[in-house]
């Protein structure tokens, strides 16, 4: 089996993000790191699943006390 052309690899691996512009192993980085990102973010929801609700219940009567606050304090 043949190696495969790792010059080749670098060259296609472009980034772009606005502004924001990456090519070769710079590129690959942020895209791995995307994914291992990513990947985290689900597994800690996941396992917050369960007081998930609970807490965007919580946030919710909070973001309505804090309204209601303002209201009475302006004219």
């Amino acid at each position: 089996m043949a190696a495969p052309d790792f010059a080749r690899i670098l060259r296609a691996s472009n980034l772009r993000f606005g502004g924001f512009r990456a090519r070769g192993v710079p590129a690959i980085l942020l895209g791995f790191s995307a994914i291992v990102l990513a990947a985290g973010t689900v597994r800690a929801l996941a396992a917050a699943a369960p007081t998930l609700a609970e807490s965007i219940r919580e946030a919710t009567k909070l973001a309505e006390a804090l309204r209601s606050d303002q209201r009475r304090l302006t004219p």
